[in-house]
Parts: structure tokens; C-alpha cells; sequence
């Protein structure tokens, strides 16, 4: 069926329980492929066949479960549980409670406020304060579940009836709880606020990327500045940011320079200096100014694209969640059958109805299904924040979830550990063919591939002012090369020895500087030597050797071959030792010629047997079978087509932004720079999340497994429980925040 995918937020939820029952109303109906409900970052991703329904219609369904829903960026009603005036009214109604309390510890009943002023704060609280609890509760049991509403509407009301018939009945002030059903309510909804604040605000990065963006621009019209809203602005459009500024849109420069603050984007922490035709990216801090011409807005900027990556990726669920989802659906009944038999137990026992009805109460408050819903997402909308601000874009929390635990790193040479800038180190012609010609004919080809091998010899022919030759047929064989025909020429196939069917001359191996005249020519450009004083190894005597080599034929026959020399990049080396120091595996698996690897394997120190070379993209896929099949979990980096089957088949694929669509579209994350260092701080903000995920779901069982013993036995006091039932929901989100200030 046609789907259409779309996210809902949702207001009006108190714990997992909610979420499950919107997502088991949503997922009973015949158009909805797939609904996931997100209690912590209050959303809905829905799946549907848009021929049979409208996202108006889905928001309808929510709303006749008993919630709030509305499309992202529209205005939505609050949610009485947090409104903050209600929680600041419950406390100064619970205040006189609190000091009567104190009074009572010491021995002291005199601080108590008076019957009638506790009769009038308690009935307040209950037939006003409390609705809110009252309809979710009502809401929940008529949608065919019980949530944490039901645990305090029953718990305060009963206390609350049960006070009110004392007095009634003659008994004075005699087993009274008025304080207990106010104080319980006011913990309670402080609990929520706290709640509700942490998670739109602090916990959620959505909030902090929506708000990079200025809302007012300077735009030139007319021969003159103008400010204009943001909402106003339209591709084309000349616009200028000041010093201190942020950019408005993806554009290009057209005059001015400053530095850029992309680290909101790329995470590289360091400013990028921008002048005439470097592009400058939406969200960006400049110091100094500029005048850019807007080429992208919106969502189709590289910072809307990252808004609208995270806001799926928060808003799904990881499988670690799937146990509290179980136990959250059960949660409630469960605990009101235990104040059920806590209550007749103590009463028979006891022989006080007053003492049984008190426990009872007790356990009814302080069980508590918020944190245990809250354990998991909690800590993966702080996660996927941190992974963000580090330039990784997980896909959803389950791939985040994996790589965590990941052992094993697959990593491609070309531009991932090296530049991926190569230049043109050394020039073999053949068949008396000169180097311009062979440059004419192999830059044609290459024009139509995307390696950075290919991008370097094309930037070769246009420095030399090589005029382009028109091709036809052209055909890309993924990880082998490219072939195409050349008008008036033949067929030509550039890209690796056997692609091309001819071995290089055994002479041109054994001796760098030989010179065979007319079939041998060889170049020493600075950037060879550059090369080596920027990697600190000395070069070896034979280029052809160590170098990535891309051969050309006509009509299959040799016409010759490039030597290319690709840099590592400067944080390689460093980057790799982490990942290694912090027990995970690196390999590399290349297209390129074995000797090339091996040479790269040197200078970063890893094992030959870790280092493999002329890998075709089957090779990739099988060697990453082997390692699975083992038992260990594997990730994989790549950028190519070529790389797109071992993404497929890795536990996680890592492509680089800008790759091509189908590597992107096979990976589970994405590198917004193809930077080894930023793959290790994934994957190291991945284990933190995971493990912070388990401290969280400890924490929530340990609290329930101790708490309702505790208050069936009468240790702990309804006011006692609903201050720990509120505090176990700040907890469990104050642990997953620790995230945020972490450094990996």
C-alpha cells in the first residue's frame, strides 16, 4: 500500500502506559502500517496508506484515546499536568501541611492547621487541582488500560473520602490524612512539571537546533538593506551576516570574510575561515561579515535536514526497550491487585482499618510506572543530542543501540583514513600516447564517477586547460572502474590494472627513475614531496609501489596509468589508537592495490592481517559475514556504491555525508565529515548511552522493587511515597542529562 510517514506530537501523557495504548489503538487500524509513541520526547511516528486516511484524522484517533495531538511546529494546547501555576498553588496549599508535619516530628501537633482549614485545602485540592488526574484516569479505563493517573486518583481519593467520613462521623481530628491526599498531589504534579520541563527543554536538542536560526535577515533590495522575517526569504535572495551573527540559510559567499562556527553541524570545534565562493551553512557564528547568495532554506538546508534526522531518530524506539514496555503494560493492575491484598492483609492482622487503608494508599503512590518508561528514551534523546553535537546522525535508536556494542570497525581507505585528495605522483604512457593525450582521454571518463581518484586527474586536465572530448555509453562497474565511448576514438575503461587488462612493465617497477624513451615517463611534483613531510615517513624509492594506481585502455589495448598519492589525514593515526586502546578492532578494506594498504597499515601501526587490499564489494560483504558469523558485532564506514552491500550487512553502517544516495540510504548513521575521530566519539557516546539506558532501567525496577514492600509494611507514608514518586521520574532524566557533560 502507499505509505506516508509522519510524527505527531503528543501532550497529555503521564507514563509508558499512555504510550502504549495510543500505539495499540493506532496500530488495530487496518491504514496504519506502524505506530511508535515516544513517551520521553512526547511524539508519534506513524506509517500509513495515505489513501485511506489523512494525518488529521490519525490526530482525531489520538485525541478519542484521551490526549492532545498536533503537527510539529503548530500551537498546542498544555497539558494541565504541568501548567505552572496549578503545581505553585498545590505547594503553597501544602505548605501548612509541611509545617505541621515538622511540628509532629518533635512531638508537636500544635503547628498543624486546624480541621476546618485542612477540610477547605483538601477539598479544594480534590475537586479542583485534581482533575486533571481524575479525567486521565477516567480516559485510561475507558481506552481498556490503567496508567499512573489511576494510582493517584484512587490512592488521594480514598484517603480523602476516608478523612472526610471521620470528621463526619464524630472523630474530630482522629484519624485524619487530609495532609496526605494534598501533599501527595502537590509532589506528584512538581514531579511532572520538573518532568515535562527536562524533557521539552534541557533533554530534547531539537529545541536548541530550532532556535540557530535568526528570525529576522538583512536582505538587499532595491539597492538597499532591508530586514526581513526569516519566513520571507527566497532562494536567490542576497543576504548579509554581520559579526556575531548567524547565517540564515545554506548559501555562497559573495563578499566579505569571516570565520564560521559549524560545530553545531560538522562537529569540528574548530572555526572555518570563509571568503569569496566558499559556501557558509544555516545556523553558523561568524566573526567578521559576509554577503551570501541563499541557495538553500528550511528543511532543505544541511541544519533542517539534521533537525528533521533527529526528530526521527529521537522519537523512535530501541530494542532494550521492549522489556519495559512489557512491564509497563501489566504495571498498573498489577500494583492495584498488591494495595488490594496490602490493605485486607494489614487489616486483618493489624485489626486497624484506618493503618490498612494508610499502607494501602501508600503503595498505590509510590509505584511508579514514569520511570520506568522514561528509563530508556530519556537516554536516548540525550545520546542522540551528544552523537549530533559530535557530527553523527543516528538513523533511529536502535542503531544507536548497536554501537554500543560494537567490536569490530570496518573502515574504507579513500577518504576515510587518507584525505581522499590525491594527486597525480607519477604518469606511465604507453603506445607513444603523451601524457596530455592520456589526461584528455582518462579526465572524459572520469568526469562521470564520484572517487576521489577519478576527481583528481579530472582537476589535473583542467589546471593543464585539457579541452573535454564528448563520451556516450557510459557504464560504471562498482568497485572495478568505469567505462564509456569516446566519439571518433573507442571504447575507454579507466579504473583498476585488471579492469583495464594489462599489467605495467616490470622495468617501471623495479627502477622509479628509468627512462625508456617514448613509452616511459615519470613526475616528481611537489605534492609527492609534500606528502611525505606532512605523514612524517620517508618516501619509498618506487612510486608505482606503495602509490593507487588507475590504469587506462583503448579499445583494450594499454594507453597508459597514474600514480596517485593520497595523505593521511592528520587525526588518523590518533583517532584509530583510541578506538584501539578502547577494545575495538580496526580493518581496513580497500578497492585499492595491496601494496598501497599495506604501506598506509605501516604508518598507523595495525597488523598485516588486519589490512586487506584489492577488495572487491563482495569481498567487503563476505569478509564482514566471516566476522559476524564469530559472533562479534560489526561496523562498517565506506562512502561508495561499491561500499553500499557491507553497510547493508554490517550490525552498523557508517556513511559519509555526501556520499552517494545508495550508501547513505544503506547505512544506519552518518559521519557529517568522514573523520575516523568522529566515528570514535559515536561509537563512544553509543556505549555511554547504552550503559546509561541500563543504569536507568535498574534504577526504575530496584525503586518498584523495594518501594512497595516498603510502604505495604508501613515504613513509608503516602506524603513519603509521592515525594519519592516524584523524584524517581527526575532521577532517572538527571542520569540520562549526565550524558550531555560527558566527554568520550
Amino acid at each position: 500500500m502507499p505509505t506516508q510517514h509522519i510524527n505527531l506530537n503528543i501532550r497529555g501523557m503521564t507514563c509508558q502506559a499512555c504510550a502504549n495504548r495510543i500505539e495499540k489503538v493506532l496500530n488495530k487500524k487496518d491504514f496504519v502500517q506502524s505506530a511508535t509513541v515516544n513517551f520521553a520526547g512526547e511524539t508519534a511516528q506513524i506509517a500509513f496508506d495515505d489513501t485511506r486516511t489523512t494525518p488529521n484524522e490519525l490526530i482525531q484517533i489520538i485525541e478519542k484515546t484521551g490526549f492532545q495531538a498536533a503537527l510539529p511546529n503548530t500551537e498546542q494546547p498544555e497539558n494541565n499536568h504541568e501548567t505552572h501555576w496549578r503545581v505553585w498553588a498545590l505547594l503553597a496549599m501544602a505548605a501548612p501541611f509541611m509545617v505541621g508535619m515538622l511540628g509532629m516530628m518533635v512531638g508537636s501537633h500544635a503547628l498543624m492547621p486546624p480541621l476546618w482549614a485542612q477540610i477547605v485545602l483538601a477539598t479544594a485540592a480534590q475537586t479542583y487541582f485534581a482533575l486533571p488526574f481524575y479525567r486521565g484516569a477516567v480516559a485510561s479505563v475507558r481506552g481498556g488500560a490503567a496508567n499512573m493517573d489511576v494510582l493517584v486518583s484512587m490512592g488521594t481519593l480514598a484517603i480523602y473520602l476516608y478523612s472526610l467520613g471521620m470528621v463526619l462521623a464524630g472523630h474530630g481530628s482522629h484519624h485524619v490524612y487530609f495532609e496526605a491526599g494534598v501533599m501527595v498531589l502537590a509532589f506528584v504534579s512538581l514531579g511532572k512539571y520538573w518532568e515535562a520541563k527536562t524533557k521539552r527543554g534541557s533533554l530534547n536538542a531539537l529545541g536548541a537546533l530550532l532556535q540557530l536560526t535568526p528570525r529576522e535577515v538583512l536582505v538587499y533590495q532595491n539597492e538597499n538593506w532591508v530586514t526581513q522575517p526569516l519566513g520571507t526569504i527566497k532562494i536567490g535572495d542576497i543576504l548579509r551576516c554581520v559579526h556575531g551573527g548567524r547565517v540564515a540559510a545554506d548559501g555562497e559567499v559573495i563578499s566579505g570574510e569571516a570565520w564560521a562556527d559549524e560545530s553545531h553541524l560538522t562537529g569540528e570545534s574548530q572555526p572555518v575561515y570563509k571568503t569569496l565562493g566558499d559556501k557558509v551553512l544555516a545556523g553558523s557564528i561568524l566573526s567578521g561579515s559576509v554577503d551570501y547568495r541563499a541557495e538553500s532554506l528550511g528543511g532543505d538546508t544541511l541544519l533542517g535536514d539534521m533537525v528533521a534526522a533527529l526528530a526521527d531518530a529521537q522519537g523512535s524506539k530501541a530494542p532494550i526497550a521492549r522489556l519495559a514496555d512489557k512491564v509497563a503494560a501489566v504495571f498498573v493492575p498489577s500494583v492495584l491487585a498488591i494495595s488490594a491484598i496490602t490493605f485486607i492483609l494489614n487489616w486483618l492482622i493489624l485489626g486497624d482499618f484506618s493503618a490498612a487503608l494508610v499502607r494501602a494508599v501508600a503503595v498505590l503512590v509510590v509505584a511508579c510506572p514514569c520511570a520506568l518508561g522514561l528509563a530508556t528514551p530519556a537516554a536516548i534523546m540525550a545520546g542522540m543530542g551528544v552523537a549530533v553535537r559530535h557530527g553523527v546522525w543516528f538513523k533511529n535508536a536502535a542503531a544507536l543501540e548497536a554501537a554500543g556494542a560494537i567490536e569490530h570497525i570496518i573502515l574504507d581507505k579513500t577518504g576515510t583514513i587518507t584525505q581522499g585528495k590525491p594527486d597525480i605522483a607519477a604518469i606511465w604512457t604507453a603506445h607513444n600516447t603523451d601524457e596530455t593525450k592520456l589526461l584528455q582521454i582518462a579526465a572524459a571518463v572520469e568526469r562521470h564517477a564520484a572517487h576521489p581518484l577519478a576527481t583528481a586527474i579530472v582537476a589535473e586536465a583542467d589546471k593543464r586547460k585539457i579541452i573535454d572530448l564528448p563520451i556516450e555509453n557510459i557504464n560504471t562497474f562498482a568497485g572495478e572502474g568505469i567505462s564509456a565511448d569516446i566519439i571518433g576514438l573507442g571504447n575507454v575503461k579507466v579504473g583498476k590494472l585488471t579492469f583495464c587488462g594489462f599489467t605495467l612493465p616490470d622495468s617501471l617497477l623495479e627502477n622509479q627513475n628509468v627512462d625508456v624513451s617514448g613509452s616511459l615517463n615519470h613526475l616528481q611534483p611537489s605534492p609527492t614531496h609534500q606528502f611525505a613531510e606532512e605523514t612524517h615517513f620517508r618516501q619509498p624509492e618506487n612510486i608505482w609501489q606503495i602509490a593507487s594506481l588507475v590504469a587506462v585502455s583503448l579499445n583494450n589495448q594499454a594507453l597508459g596509468a597514474f600514480a596517485l598519492a593520497d595523505p593521511l589525514k592528520p587525526d588518523s593515526h590518533a583517532a584509530i589508537t583510541r578506538l584501539r586502546e578502547h577494545g575495538i578492532h580496526v580493518h581496513i578494506l580497500s578497492g585499492d592495490n595491496t601494496a598501497t594498504v599495506q604501506h598506509i597499515a605501516q604508518q598507523l601501526r595495525l597488523p598485516e592481517h588486519m589490512v586487506h587490499g584489492n577488495q572487491s564489494p563482495r569481498q567487503k560483504a563476505e569478509f564482514i559475514q566471516q566476522l559476524k558469523q564469530t559472533g562479534v558485532r560489526v561496523a562498517m564506514v565506506g562512502d561508495g556504491i561499491n561500499d553500499a552491500p557491507a553497510l547493508a550487512l554490517a550490525d552498523v553502517g557508517f556513511a559519509i555525508r555526501g556520499s552517494t544516495d545508495i550508501a547513505e540510504q544503506s547505512a544506519d548513521a552518518v559521519l557529517v565529515k568522514p573523520s575516523i575521530q568522529q566515528l570514535a566519539d559515536g561509537l563512544f557516546t553509543a556505549r555511554a548511552t547504552v550503559r546509561t539506558i541500563k543504569q536507568n532501567l535498574f534504577f526504575a525496577f530496584i525503586y518498584n522493587l523495594l518501594g512497595i514492600p516498603f510502604a505495604a509494611m508501613g515504613l513509608l507514608t503516602p506524603v513519603m511515597a509521592g515525594a519519592m514518586m516524584a523524584m524517581s521520574s527526575v532521577s532517572v532524566l538527571g542520569n540520562a542529562l549526565r550524558l550531555k557533560k560527558q566527554n568520550f
